[in-house]
């Protein structure tokens, strides 16, 4: 039986009028990498936030490495810890050097001393290919080595699931390679992974299970394999006819 890392049951979400997600099921389990595509305002991004709290959703349950995720829940600070996350842009503090940046998180909020701190960050310095580049700043670096500090930052508070959000959609096209391989060599280390993308070369090779929103839910599940040569939905096909061809 596989251990459930996430689990979602009949969890919707509006702002004002708009209904961003309607009635959404999902299930990931541990070290299983999930990929969720469909087009603009189908609800990505709102769903992947909910899952560590930055969004609260309005109706449904969601279970996170077993914590609920609820506005009054006392586990959301200590959610937040174990579920790490990648954003479009990088949010990196400016006036910080990238190893001040790694080591602010784990020294802060989970107490860790300087000196474990930072061998921490050298060490997912290290995995992302950017160890030279510690004493650096971020506005020293190009986009997709500040985002690979981003990753290495996420994983510095030892999280046990990672979410994406669109992490390559800021970024010049000849830089997206970069960040997409570290991910690649990350999802190999059996991290719970859940990523939000448009890069689907990424998602065929990565992907457990690819999950397609259209509307603010979710139309289609299924293994990669199957997702690409052969969905059910017509609207899936379609969405893949337009991003495949380009």
């Amino acid at each position: 039986m596989h251990e459930k890392m996430i689990s979602i049951s009949g969890m919707s979400k509006s702002f004002g009028p708009f209904q961003a997600l309607r009635d959404v099921d999902l299930e990931v389990t541990r070290g299983e990498r999930v990929v969720i595509c469909g087009p603009s305002g189908s609800g990505k991004s709102t769903l992947i936030r909910c899952l560590n709290g930055l969004e609260l959703h309005d109706s449904g349950t969601v279970m996170v490495d077993g914590l609920l995720v609820a506005e009054d829940s006392k586990d959301l600070n200590r959610l937040r810890q174990q579920v790490g996350m990648v954003f479009q842009q990088f949010n990196l503090f400016p006036h910080l050097t990238i190893l001040e940046n790694l080591t602010i998180g784990p020294m802060k909020v989970q107490k860790v001393g300087k000196v474990e701190a930072e061998a921490r960050a050298r060490k997912y310095l290290e995995r992302v290919h950017i160890p030279e580049q510690a004493d650096k700043y971020p506005a020293q670096l190009s986009g997709g080595q500040q985002q690979r500090v981003a990753v290495a930052r996420s994983l510095c508070m030892e999280t046990q699931i990672m979410l994406f959000d669109e992490p390559t959609s800021a970024l010049d096209p000849e830089m997206i390679n970069e960040v997409l391989d570290v991910m690649i060599e990350l999802a190999d280390t059996g991290i719970t992974m859940v990523c939000v993308t448009h890069e689907m070369g990424f998602a065929r090779k990565v992907a457990d299970t690819m999950v397609f929103m259209e509307e603010g839910g979710i139309v289609e599940v299924a293994p990669p394999e199957k997702f690409f040569t052969n969905p059910d939905s017509d609207r899936c096909k379609a969405f893949l006819g337009q991003i495949l061809d380009h």
